[in-house]
Order: C-alpha cells, then sequence, then structure tokens
C-alpha cells in the first residue's frame, strides 16, 4: 500500500488504494525535504459588505438578493439554483461541513460578489 500526500489550496489530497480524497485545512508531509505545511482556515466574504458569512441563513439572504431561488429536490443538501443560468449550488445540510471547496464553488457562479480569504 502506497500513500502519496499532495499539498493543494484548499487542502491535502490523499491518494490511498487507489482512492482519492481532499482531507481540507490539514497539514502533510511534502515532497521536499519533509517539511510541514500549515493550510489556514477558509472564510466566505460577501464583497459589496466585506460580510463574512457565518450562517446558511445570511448566505441564503446573500444569495435571494442575487437571484438565486432555493431548489428542494435533495432533502439532504442545500441547493440554490438561478433561473437565468444552469448552475446549481449543493451545499451540505449542516454548517459545520461548509468547506472551502463549496465556498469556492459559490465565488465561481458569484464572480465579483463573494471571495474567499484566509480566516
Amino acid at each position: 500500500m502506497r500513500l502519496i500526500h499532495i499539498i493543494y489550496m484548499a487542502g491535502v489530497w490523499v491518494f490511498k488504494n487507489g482512492i482519492v480524497r481532499l482531507v481540507e485545512n490539514g497539514g502533510a508531509d511534502t515532497a521536499e525535504g519533509g517539511q510541514r505545511s500549515t493550510l489556514r482556515r477558509k472564510v466566505l466574504v460577501f464583497s459589496s459588505t466585506a460580510e463574512v458569512i457565518t450562517s446558511y441563513a445570511m448566505l441564503e439572504e446573500k444569495l435571494m438578493t442575487l437571484g438565486w431561488e432555493r431548489y428542494y429536490d435533495d432533502p439532504n443538501l442545500l441547493q440554490f439554483h438561478k433561473r437565468s443560468t444552469v448552475h446549481l449550488i449543493s451545499l451540505p445540510k449542516d454548517f459545520a461541513k461548509f468547506k472551502s471547496m463549496h465556498m469556492y464553488d459559490i465565488v465561481v457562479k458569484n464572480r465579483n460578489n463573494f471571495e474567499v480569504r484566509d480566516a
């Protein structure tokens, strides 16, 4: 069994037994000299007001002002759809599981309205 770590902006990609997974906010030995890398926690910021998004209620309010609507297709996810696009934002129900990959998805689908910053 071979274990490989690759440092990535949003965390550490771990390849183990032919399966890849992203371990967020973790440190890992790099291939160069075994140095330890510590990644910073990320926060989602609403650009126009510089507010850090601290709850799904707050995020939903901001998304609604941008034309997004709640989508109730999957009871295990919090989803938003914008009628004028094919975009769908899917988030875990539990805000504690809201990770940087979800934040970047929101940023890509809402250019100039959100940004991801180091906490």
